[in-house]
């Protein structure tokens, strides 16, 4: 699908396509916040891999880019059978231990932006779960990808 029409708040996302299911709305009838927060989850985990930060490289450092922050603002409701697109962006990289991520959630059939979200990450080591610098692939791959403009650590 092209999302050349959509008014993302940064040039270039990663975006993924999603279908509100059933399951994934609440009493109220719309999609439930902890699904927004699964949803970013997958497009995280797909953009990071897309970029070459595989599960793979995961197991061979022992290092691990784990959430410590996730601020979520929810602008309008998502239903049942809306189709949306999900953007990201990696926003900040501090070289060594920290990461932000931006995320804008969008109902292309009327234009509206539902979410909006920043998280920040840090790095473990797998085994540990303690604070460990980033391994040198990590600190490329994530050095490379930050955008200008984005909200940062």
């Amino acid at each position: 699908m092209q999302h050349q029409d959509i008014a993302w708040d940064l040039q270039a996302p990663f975006t993924i396509d999603i279908t509100v299911r059933d399951e994934d709305t609440d009493r109220l009838g719309h999609a439930n916040n902890v699904v927004y927060v699964r949803w970013l989850e997958d497009v995280s985990w797909a953009h990071i891999e897309n970029l070459g930060m595989t599960w793979s490289l995961h197991e061979k450092t022992g290092k691990a880019m784990a959430i410590t922050r996730t601020e979520i603002d929810y602008l309008a409701s998502a239903n049942t059978g809306d189709h949306l697109v999900l953007g990201t962006w990696l926003t900040d990289y501090d070289g060594r231990f920290r990461s932000a991520r931006q995320f804008q959630l969008v109902r292309p059939s009327d234009g509206k932006t539902l979410v909006r979200a920043v998280s920040t990450h840090a790095c473990v080591d797998m085994k540990s779960q303690r604070p460990a610098r980033a391994p040198k692939e990590f600190a490329e791959i994530l050095g490379s990808a930050v955008v200008a403009g984005g909200k940062g650590l």
